[in-house]
């Protein structure tokens, strides 16, 4: 059986890159991917704290996560694709469209 610390360094290590992913690059989709990889770090560690606790609710509780997530991808895929068909610029520095 795997020690619960492995699966928490795990998560840790994954989360700290989708951190520095995000805030390190300037492109709109790596960004994304990064939120989707701090989410799914948060998901590893749920489940495995409800594996060691045996305890169902942190996997029912990554079900939620799960569904957030994707509906986070899908809007922000969707302004995305609208911001690439209207500026065709997909770098954080390039858009101006919402400065007041």
């Amino acid at each position: 059986m795997v020690p619960l610390s492995w699966y928490i360094c795990l998560s840790a290590v994954i989360f700290g890159i989708g951190g520095i992913g995000f805030l390190v690059r300037r492109n709109v989709l790596i960004m994304l991917m990064s939120v989707e990889l701090m989410l799914n770090s948060v998901n590893i560690s749920l489940i495995a704290f409800s594996h060691y606790l045996q305890d169902l609710k942190g996997q029912v509780l990554v079900f939620f996560v799960i569904t957030v997530a994707a509906a986070e991808a899908a809007i922000g895929l969707a302004i995305l694709v609208a911001l690439a068909r209207n500026k065709s610029v997909l770098h954080t520095d390039e858009i101006t469209e919402m400065k007041g």
